[in-house]
């Protein structure tokens, strides 16, 4: 027996270690991708390969740091500052003596394979010979899924503190005739627009300086085409991003050789780091991605990646809901909630979701001007509380969530009057206020404990509740923290360490409750955060024509069992169908009146929730294809296939066209072209038949595959679901 456990640790944990003499190149692989690394003679450690798997390892001593005829690229990994690289540095430390320079040497490397020999870590230690700094470098591989993570660890051992005032998490270098960056930014209700410039001579940065709801003007991911413009299904491709729910920078820069060299991490601003002897300072993880087959199947990686290791629940189920926000905004009271549960039940969802509005009494939330911080339900709106509302929604047969925003306070608030200290603002200055709000400071370990116990108070006296929307909807304004005092360079990151350390203490107190992260929309959007929730909502903005861009951009990099999706009365132009089928291809929600539906609208909601629920395996973990951009054609379409290729879901969604334009065929993928499909319109109208000329017939998958379907019209902002079935 004994035996046994041993040789079941050896295939779990395999342990290989590189000392400071061994030249042979450290390789970091998944099953198509090649990271290697080479120690210099010098003892500097460089990437000399950065793309596609080499086959052979024989070819490996080509790229060795003791082969002189191996191209002088003189890339280094992770570079100080003050030396002889004439760039941005990885790495920047002003020492107790003043000196600004940091060399480092590579001392050893070891490497441990974990979940069947498919992640695979490799750690890599760095020192510098003249200063007492250690450096860690962690590379995480997932073989099957082509992705890597990897960070850095800092440390020291001066007499005295020292200042760090760059810290990436990584660095990589491209060789190439071109560079191509997407890019995603925006705003409330307009985020991840995409756009693509080519990279010329000099510096390109994407960042972000709020604090708080850090990526509400810029998203923290990217997409770089190499030698040309990222395409969806062609091309070499590399897709980065950030774990970070705090400030974020990305630097991207082309040398005078042309090589393009991109930095990722935490943004430097206004945050030089007080780093004290022997403290650690981990940085953010930076996942990516290459691909050679366009940007689709760079999603497909991070996808599979993101279920199986990032994501809370990966694997897991989904709750459709209803909203009650729509229905009441602030105005409500426990029977027309009570309504609303019911609605819930008759539309066939899991749950109801009681949105802002329910809290505070001596200054009740009746608008967004007051209450914040108060998390006591209101006396006189709900006079049982909420376990009188979790039992009334079980009585009508759904589930209870509810909203809370417990980073953020009201000026006129209890908590705002019991506690100014806990507050970032300024002591000299006059207050400015984001949506009438002021941002709780995450640095104090009193205001962690407060923000733990709002939902710790919450879920011990309602212990079947079932679902939070977490919001934060102001950036961090008037830069000043009561709690650290002379430290105000250290607020961006320990203020977002402080809320990471909350939501571990609630994943570790409450590891099974689903969680939406929220924003003011999809202003979080990171996967730290989402090792803590389930999904995130993409936008405030539940316009179905502009909810195609916004859920065709964050699906490059999430996927769609992630992104919360509702049918709203935005854009009541559009059919409750249209709208319905634009968020049928996400986490499914509603946040509408039921009783301004007429009965063939309420049918045809209760029958896409059926079919929701029905193809639910396919929608949340299949493989997702984005097969018409709404960027480039007045259409747009998008399928979902089972892992398994016996059923897929196609999306089509005439947004805008125009007058007797010319419609092509949508052209699926994923499937398998030796076998035979039968397509089944769904969705559809009550009383309406399937205009489809393929409907009910049957395609080889080879024929979908390049030949495809008419499912295009000139209607504006029609649309159609296609159930495919393997025969």
């Amino acid at each position: 027996m004994r035996k046994k456990l041993v040789i079941c640790a050896l295939a779990l944990f395999c342990f290989v270690q590189l000392k400071a003499g061994d030249q042979t190149p450290i390789r970091i692989v998944t099953n198509e991708t090649e990271l290697t690394l080479s120690v210099a003679p010098d003892g500097r450690l460089y990437q000399s390969y950065f793309g596609k798997r080499l086959l052979n390892e024989s070819d490996l001593v080509h790229l060795s740091g003791s082969d002189k005829n191996a191209p002088d690229r003189r890339w280094e990994v992770y570079p100080g500052s003050g030396a002889e690289d004439y760039f941005d540095p990885a790495l920047a430390i002003t020492h107790n003596d003043g000196n600004m320079t940091t060399i480092l040497s590579y001392v050893s490397s070891e490497v441990k394979k974990t979940d069947g020999g498919n992640v695979t870590e490799t750690v890599i230690y760095l020192k510098d010979k003249v200063y007492p700094v250690d450096v860690t470098l962690h590379y995480i591989t997932y073989a099957k899924e082509n992705v890597i993570k990897a960070w850095s660890e800092i440390k020291h051992h001066e007499k005295k503190p020292v200042n760090i005032w760059r810290y990436a998490s990584n660095m990589l270098y491209f060789e190439n005739a071109a560079y191509y960056l997407t890019e995603f930014s925006g705003d409330w209700a307009e985020e991840v627009r995409a756009s693509v410039q080519e990279l010329q001579f000099g510096k390109k940065i994407i960042d972000t300086k709020l604090g708080s709801r850090a990526a509400m003007l810029a998203s923290p991911f990217f997409e770089v085409g190499l030698d040309g413009i990222p395409c969806e299904h062609e091309g070499n491709v590399l897709m980065g991003t950030l774990g970070w729910t705090g400030n974020f920078q990305f630097t991207f820069e082309v040398d005078n050789n042309g090589h393009l060299r991109i930095i990722s991490g935490i943004n430097p601003y206004a945050s030089d780091y007080e780093l004290k002897p022997d403290e650690l300072f981990v940085t953010p993880e930076f996942i990516f991605t290459l691909s050679d087959a366009g940007i689709g199947k760079a999603s497909r990686n991070i996808h599979d990646w993101a279920r199986e290791y990032q994501l809370k629940d990966g694997k897991g189920d989904r709750f459709t809901l209803l909203n009650n926000w729509e229905a009441t905004y602030f105005s409500f009271d426990e029977k027309k909630l009570e309504e609303l549960m019911k609605e819930a039940k008759k539309l066939g969802v899991d749950l109801f979701l009681l949105d802002d509005g329910w809290f505070a009494n001596k200054y009740p939330r009746a608008n967004d001007h007051t209450g914040l911080g108060d998390w006591e339900v209101t006396k006189d709106k709900l006079p049982n509380g909420i376990p009188h509302l979790v039992k009334s929604a079980k009585e009508a047969g759904v589930k209870f969530g509810i909203w809370i925003e417990p980073e953020m306070v009201n000026p006129k608030s209890e908590l705002f009057e019991k506690h100014p200290e806990w507050v970032i603002r300024l002591p000299n200055r006059e207050t400015y206020y984001f949506r009438n709000q002021l941002v709780l400071d995450l640095s104090n370990p009193k205001v962690q404990d407060y923000v733990f116990g709002v939902v710790d108070k919450i879920m011990t006296e309602n212990p079947e509740l079932a679902y939070f929307k977490w919001d934060c909807n102001s950036p961090i304004t008037n830069i000043y923290s009561p709690y650290l005092k002379e430290k105000q360079n250290q607020l961006y990151i320990d203020h977002v360490r402080g809320i990471y350390n909350v939501f571990e203490r609630v994943k570790n107190k409450y590891p099974t409750i689903p969680m939406m992260l929220c924003s003011g929309g999809g202003a979080r959007c990171d996967y730290e955060a989402l090792k803590y929730f389930t999904e995130f909502w993409c936008s405030d903005n539940t316009d179905p024509v502009e909810r195609l861009y916004i859920q065709w951009g964050f699906s490059q990099f999430f996927p769609t069992k992630s992104m919360s999706a509702h049918v709203t009365s935005w854009n009541k132009t559009t059919s409750i169908k249209f709208r319905t089928d634009v968020a049928m291809m996400c986490k499914l929600g509603f946040d509408i009146i039921l009783k301004e539906m007429n009965e063939k609208e309420l049918a045809y909601c209760q029958s896409a929730v059926a079919n929701y629920n029905r193809l639910k395996k396919v929608i949340l973990d299949g493989d997702f294809y984005r097969l018409v951009s709404p960027y480039e054609s007045n259409h747009t379409a998008v399928m979902h296939v089972a892992k398994d290729q016996s059923k897929a879901v196609l999306y089509a969604y005439d947004i805008n066209p125009r007058y007797g334009e010319r419609l092509l065929p949508v052209k699926l993928q994923g499937l398998d072209a030796s076998k035979n499909y039968q397509v089944k319109e769904i969705n559809l109208m009550p009383g309406d038949a399937s205009r489809l000329k393929s409907n009910g017939k049957t395609y080889s998958g080879d024929y979908l595959m390049k030949i495809g379907l008419n499912v295009f019209t000139t209607t504006q902002t029609s649309s159609r679901i296609l159930e495919i079935t393997q025969q």
